[in-house]
C-alpha cells in the first residue's frame, strides 16, 4: 500500500487528526465532567463506575493521541476497538430506554458503531508505517 507520498499521505494525516482529536477530547471530558459521567454510568448499571470512568478516559486519551501521533498505533486502535465493543451496547442500549430517549440513544449507538469501524481501519493500517507519524510501534 502506497501511503508515503502524494495525496494519500495527507488524507491519512487529516483523518488521523480529525478522528484522534475527537476521541482524545472525549477521553478528556471523562476527567472534566467526572461526576456527571460517573452518575450516568451508574444509572446505566456499570459496575465500579467510579473506577470505570477514569479508566475509560485514559483508554480514549491513549487511543486518540496514539492515532494522531502514530505512537503504538496497533495498541491504540485495538484499545479503541475493545472500548467501543464493550461500551456501545451497555451505554447506548436504545432497546431498553423509554420512547422519549430512544432516538438519542440510537444516534449515540450508531455514532459509536461508526467510530468502531474507523478504529478497525486504523487497526488494519497500524502494521504499516504511516507518513507524518512518529511510527513508534511494538509490531
Amino acid at each position: 500500500m502506497v501511503l508515503e507520498n502524494g495525496p494519500s499521505a495527507e488524507l491519512l494525516l487529516a483523518g488521523r487528526i480529525l478522528f484522534g482529536l475527537v476521541i482524545a477530547f472525549t477521553g478528556l471530558n471523562h476527567f472534566l465532567d467526572m461526576e456527571g459521567m460517573i452518575g450516568y454510568a451508574k444509572a446505566k448499571g456499570v459496575p465500579a463506575a467510579s473506577l470505570a470512568i477514569p479508566l475509560s478516559g485514559v483508554v480514549l486519551l491513549f487511543g486518540g493521541l496514539g492515532i494522531v501521533l502514530g505512537v503504538f498505533p496497533v495498541l491504540a486502535a485495538a484499545a479503541l476497538v475493545v472500548f467501543f465493543v464493550v461500551v456501545t451496547p451497555k451505554m447506548h442500549d436504545f432497546w431498553n430506554v423509554p420512547e422519549d430517549q430512544k432516538q438519542g440513544e440510537i444516534n449515540s449507538f450508531l455514532k459509536n458503531v461508526g467510530l468502531l469501524g474507523a478504529s478497525l481501519v486504523f487497526l488494519a493500517l497500524g502494521v504499516s508505517s504511516w507518513p507524518y507519524a512518529m511510527n513508534l510501534s511494538l509490531f
